[in-house]
């Protein structure tokens, strides 16, 4: 069992940034894919980022390719996501979730834990 907990979120204006973190507990961090997913409002989940267990692979978007960084941090259990240049379609709600998938993954699917989402805005 593993335990998310994003933060992290909040109001931004269009052109700035925000970084969240996502802080994992009750297994081994490095077990773990790690994925950012976004749900905007009225809209499906959609994937935004992942990074896979060591020797950092990454994967993004292409909404958010060259704006958005994901890294991790896994002595202390931590998954990131750096966010610049943010949009007003970049509003939603983020998750951040684990997978045991043998690669990195964009399909939701195959993300096993979830945390509770932090809500980013961003204002035009």
């Amino acid at each position: 069992q593993v335990t998310l907990g994003e933060s992290g979120g909040g109001l931004v204006q269009a052109g700035g940034s925000l970084r969240l973190s996502c802080t994992a507990s009750g297994q081994t961090f490095s077990d773990f894919n790690m994925g950012w997913f976004r749900q905007p409002p009225g809209k499906e989940r959609e994937f935004v980022a992942a990074i896979s267990r060591s020797r950092p692979i990454t994967y993004y978007a292409d909404s958010v390719k060259g704006r958005f960084t994901i890294s991790r941090d896994n002595p202390k259990s931590t998954v990131y996501l750096q966010m610049l240049s943010l949009k007003p379609e970049d509003t939603a709600v983020y998750y951040c979730a684990a997978s045991t998938a043998i690669i990195i993954t964009t399909s939701d699917r195959l993300y096993r834990y979830w945390g509770q989402g932090t809500q980013v805005t961003v204002s035009s």
